[in-house]
């Protein structure tokens, strides 16, 4: 069988598309790049917005347009809360919620044997190891943990074989999840996200690991520490997702477990330990309730924080979250002023810490190759570009250079 993979969403997406890929595989499937050239697709969906929600089910369509003898499996956080809307699409042969790889194969028709660790992603440098599942939080405006469930950590002994396993044929490793700073809470009560992290950079060497969303206030002493000292271990990088400079409004959201004085306060105690630091943060805009007067806390907390780069997203109201009830959003227009201002800003702060870097040394790990030049990933989080043909990175999948700026982009050099 001929098989057409897509996936929306998150990393953790990411990583549940290739352990099917890797189940369909070992079970004797093909994968294809084009719909035109498979028996069937399996789709995995997100449902973090109504936008993200929308392209899904008009790719669904597509599929069977351009291929109308195709079955489409459609698997993943949207399948998981579907209530028929998805099941009645052209050509869906199978509605699987969450990353049950074996009920794909079996919505398939697939005779696939039992799950195991990835060996390895199926293109890119990078790879990503989702270390657990799930959520125990409620925010108000997130409907990921109705789909997801509860919070589950994997044990640290399977994450570290795949991570082996991984780190043969990848240089960077992405730890992700849905609320990564959780880890081990469910387990025997050793084990945390920091405890993990160490126990990964002891047992897999040669491979840089990096940290995906993690909430400021679950980053601990030893994960400061271990960012500081082994940045070619633990990548210098922290996606710290904010959402509010509102306190206000991050008791809207249902975000009790920090408020604006501790996110900053985290952020300062990373940013005075660690350099260079990569800081990025996801912010709503547009969230109900909120008025001008918390629209400006949130500019000018991110004004006075070391970020280098922003997530910017519109409010979407989910079916079965509590923030519908709790009053209209704002304009429409406000929101897109709002909006437009933080991503300025955000702008603003990448382009002076593309600048900052330029004449400095960074560790890059290599990935896809345009023309003569590939792309490379800093340690912390800045995209540079690579002479591909040079001696220097012929055959390599990481290396040491210098960052050079030429115009708008950055460039890399030998040291």
């Amino acid at each position: 069988m001929r098989v057409f993979l897509h996936t929306f969403g998150c990393k953790a997406n990411q990583y549940d598309t290739e352990a099917v890929r890797q189940l369909l595989e070992d079970a004797g499937c093909a994968m294809v790049d084009t719909p035109e050239s498979a028996d069937a697709a399996v789709v995995n969906s997100c449902t973090v917005t109504h936008v993200g929600e929308g392209k899904m089910r008009g790719l669904v369509r597509r599929l069977a347009r351009r291929n109308p003898s195709i079955r489409t499996v459609v698997m993943g956080c949207a399948a998981a809360l579907d209530d028929g809307r998805i099941a009645a699409l052209p050509n869906v042969a199978g509605v699987v919620a969450g990353a049950d790889g074996e009920s794909v194969a079996r919505a398939l028709g697939v005779e696939a044997g039992a799950a195991s660790g990835l060996r390895r992603f199926a293109s890119g440098s990078r790879a990503w190891l989702k270390i657990q599942d799930g959520c125990d939080e409620h925010c108000t405006f997130c409907a990921t943990v109705l789909a997801r469930g509860a919070s589950r950590s994997r044990e640290p002994e399977a994450l570290c074989r795949e991570a082996a396993a991984l780190a043969a044929s990848h240089a960077e490793i992405v730890l992700t999840g849905v609320h990564i700073g959780t880890y081990g809470r469910d387990l025997d009560g050793r084990w945390s996200l920091s405890a993990l992290a160490a126990l990964l950079a002891e047992r897999v060497p040669g491979v840089r690991f990096r940290l995906t969303s993690v909430e400021a206030t679950e980053v601990d002493e030893t994960l400061v520490a271990l960012m500081a000292a082994a940045p070619d271990r633990l990548a210098p990088h922290l996606h710290a997702p904010l959402q509010s400079g509102s306190d206000r409004l991050l008791k809207r959201m249902g975000r009790h477990w920090y408020t604006v004085g501790t996110y900053r306060a985290a952020v300062e105690r990373l940013a005075a330990r660690v350099a260079p630091l990569g800081l990025g943060a996801d912010i709503i805009v547009g969230f109900p309730g909120e008025t001008d007067a918390d629209h400006r806390f949130t500019v000018g907390l991110v004004a006075d924080l070391p970020f280098t780069y922003l997530h910017v997203f519109p409010y979407s109201p989910r079916e079965g979250t509590a923030a519908p009830r709790l009053g209209p959003p704002p304009a429409a227009d406000a929101v897109r002023e709002r909006g437009a201002e933080l991503r300025a800003l955000g702008e603003a702060k990448r382009v002076a810490h593309r600048a900052r870097r330029a004449g400095a040394g960074a560790d890059l790990v290599l990935e896809s190759r345009h023309g003569g030049v590939r792309e490379a990933v800093t340690e912390d989080y800045l995209t540079a570009l690579v002479p591909a043909d040079a001696p220097w990175v012929l055959g390599r999948s990481r290396v040491a250079a210098r960052l050079v700026a030429r115009g708008s982009l950055l460039h890399a050099e030998a040291m």
